[in-house]
C-alpha cells in the first residue's frame, strides 16, 4: 500500500493546478477533431521541461487521460470520433444525439469512462509486477492474430449488412496498404505523390466520418431542422449515473476488456473500443438495438478506451516498453526529466513514480467531474444552425488533418476519401469497418512478416502462427466471431423475408 503515502504531494496546491489545467486541456484538445490523445501529450511536453519532474508528469498524465473521454464529445455530438479510439463511441453515441439524448449521452460517455478508468488505474498499481511478465510474452504471433480477431468483427459493426460491412472493411485493409511497407520498402499503390507516404490514419477517420457529415448537413439547406435538445439539458445527472451502474455488463466488459487490450504492447485504445463493443452487443439482449441509439455501445466503448489506460504504463514503468503510442510519448516525458523506466523506477524513483499514478486516479475523477459540467452546454452543439456548423466542421477537419504532419497531402487524401465515403453511404455501407481495416491492416501485416522471419528462422511458420495455449485461443475467438457473424447474417436475410411477406 506504499501509493498511499504520496497521496499528499498531489493534494497539494501547484499539483492540483496542473492537475486541472491538464484536465481540461485533455478534454478540449480530445474534442478537437484530428487531435488524439499523443499529440495532446506531445503538444504539452515542451511545457514540462522547467517545471520539477512530478508536477510535469501530473499535467502530461491528465491531459492523457482526459483526451481519450474528450473524443467522445465530437464523436456524439458530430459523428467525428475525435480520436481512433472513440470510434464505436460514434456508433450509438450519435444516434442518441439524434434522438434529442445528447447531453444523456455526453453524461454516461463520462461516468463510464471514469469507471473505466478507475478500475485500469488500480489494476496498474496493484498487479503492475505479475502483468508486466505477461505482457512481454506477446509476440508477433499473438499480435496478428488479435488483429485479425479485429479483422473478424468488422462485418458485424454494419448493423445494416453483414456482407457490406465486410466489404468496407476490406477496402479499408487495401487503403492502409498504400505508401512504403515500413518492413521490406517496397512501394505499393501510390498513384499520386501525395500517397508516398501512405494514408494517415487521422486524416482517414476524419474524412471518412467528417466530410459526408459535412455534405448531409448542407443538402438540405438553411430549411433543415436542427436536432431539438432544449428537454434533454435538465437531464438529470444522477439519473444517468444510475442508468451507467444499471449497465453492469458493458461496464464489465468493457473494463476487462480495455484491461487485457491496454496490457498488449500496440494494441491501443481504438482496438479496445471495438472489442468491447462487439463482446457487449453479442451478449446483450438487446442486440438489435445497437447502431440505433442503444446506451449500452456508449458505456461499453467509453469504460474500455479509458480502462486500457493505465495498464499501456505497466510495460512502459516496468520495462521501458511502451504499451501504445501515447505511453511512447510519455516515455519521452520521463526521459527528458533524467527518470529511466525500468525494473528499479520503485526504489530509485518512488515518489514521482507513485505521485504521477496516484495523480491519474485523482485525474479520473477531475475529468468526470468537469465532463458533466461541460456535458450540458456541449450538447447545444446540435442547435446551431447546419449553414454554420457545416463550415466549422470544415475548418476543423482541414486543420485537424494538417496538424498531425503538416501537410497538405494529407488534406487532399482527407477530403477525397470523404467524398468517395459520402457516395458508398448511399449504396449502404458505414465509415466504422473501413476506418477499423485502416487501423488494424498495418498491425496485421508488420506483424506476420515478422512473425514469417523468425518462424523461418526456428519450426516454420505453421508452428509459430498455429500452435501454443495462446495463439489456439486466439484463433478460436477468430472462428467464434465469423460463427457469429455468418449467423446474424442469416437471421437478418431471415427476418426482411419474413417482414417482406415471402415465404
Amino acid at each position: 500500500m506504499e501509493f498511499l503515502q504520496y497521496f499528499s504531494a498531489v493534494l497539494t496546491p501547484a499539483s492540483l493546478l496542473f492537475l486541472g489545467i491538464g484536465t481540461i486541456g485533455g478534454l478540449i484538445l480530445g474534442a478537437t477533431p484530428g487531435l488524439s490523445p499523443t499529440m495532446a501529450v506531445a503538444l504539452l511536453i515542451p511545457f514540462t521541461f522547467r517545471m520539477d519532474p512530478a508536477q510535469g508528469l501530473i499535467l502530461l498524465g491528465a491531459a492523457y487521460t482526459s483526451s481519450v473521454a474528450g473524443g467522445a464529445v465530437s464523436a456524439i455530438l458530430l459523428k467525428i470520433p475525435g480520436a481512433p479510439a472513440n470510434i464505436a463511441t460514434a456508433l450509438d453515441g450519435y444516434e442518441m444525439a439524434k434522438k434529442g439524448q445528447a447531453a444523456k449521452a455526453l453524461q454516461m460517455c463520462f461516468v463510464s469512462s471514469a469507471i473505466g478508468g478507475v478500475i485500469g488505474i488500480l489494476v496498474l498499481i496493484f498487479l503492475t509486477p505479475l502483468l508486466a511478465a505477461w505482457a512481454l510474452g506477446f509476440g508477433p504471433s499473438h499480435l496478428f492474430w488479435i488483429a485479425i480477431l479485429g479483422v473478424t468483427i468488422i462485418g458485424t459493426l454494419d448493423a445494416r449488412s453483414v456482407v457490406k460491412g465486410l466489404l468496407s472493411g476490406a477496402m479499408g485493409l487495401w487503403i492502409a496498404t498504400i505508401g512504403y511497407d515500413s518492413i521490406q520498402g517496397v512501394e505499393r499503390f501510390t498513384f499520386t505523390e501525395h500517397l508516398d507516404g501512405g494514408v494517415n490514419v487521422i486524416a482517414a477517420l476524419i474524412g471518412l466520418f467528417a466530410i459526408p457529415q459535412i455534405i448531409e448537413m448542407l443538402e438540405g439547406g438553411r430549411t433543415r431542422k436542427t436536432i431539438e435538445v432544449l428537454a434533454v439539458e435538465r437531464h438529470s445527472i444522477w439519473a444517468s449515473t444510475r442508468e451507467v451502474f444499471s449497465k453492469l455488463r458493458a461496464l464489465g466488459i468493457g473494463s476487462v476488456v480495455g484491461t487485457i487490450i491496454g496490457l498488449i504492447p500496440g494494441a491501443g485504445g481504438q482496438i479496445a473500443g471495438i472489442v468491447s463493443y462487439d463482446q457487449t452487443r453479442k451478449f446483450s439482449p438487446n442486440r438489435d438495438r445497437f447502431g440505433k441509439g442503444e446506451s449500452e455501445g456508449v458505456v461499453a466503448a467509453e469504460s474500455a478506451n479509458n480502462a486500457m489506460v493505465g495498464p499501456s504504463l505497466v510495460p512502459l514503468l516496468t520495462l521501458s516498453v511502451p504499451g501504445s503510442p501515447t505511453a511512447a510519448v510519455l516515455l519521452g516525458g520521463l526521459l527528458i526529466h533524467g527518470i529511466f523506466p525500468g525494473p528499479d523506477l520503485f526504489s530509485k524513483h518512488a515518489a514521482v513514480a507513485w505521485t504521477f499514478i496516484d495523480s491519474m486516479l485523482i485525474g479520473q475523477i477531475l475529468m468526470m467531474v468537469f465532463g458533466l459540467y461541460i456535458a450540458r452546454l456541449a450538447a447545444r452543439v446540435v442547435l446551431i444552425p447546419p449553414a454554420i456548423l457545416a463550415p466549422a466542421i470544415l475548418v476543423l477537419a482541414v486543420f485537424g488533418s494538417f496538424a498531425v504532419q503538416h501537410s497538405l497531402s494529407d488534406v487532399f487524401v482527407m477530403l477525397t476519401l470523404g467524398l468517395g465515403m459520402y457516395f458508398l453511404e448511399k449504396v449502404g455501407f458505414s465509415a466504422a469497418p473501413m476506418v477499423l481495416g485502416i487501423i488494424l491492416g498495418p498491425i496485421a501485416e508488420s506483424n506476420y512478416v515478422q512473425g514469417r522471419i523468425i518462424a523461418e528462422a526456428g519450426d516454420g511458420i505453421f508452428a509459430y502462427f498455429f500452435t501454443g495455449g495462446l495463439n489456439i485461443a486466439l484463433i478460436a475467438l477468430c472462428l467464434a466471431s465469423v460463427a457469429y457473424s455468418v449467423a446474424m447474417e442469416v437471421r437478418q436475410r431471415r427476418l426482411a423475408r419474413i417482414e417482406g411477406g415471402a415465404p
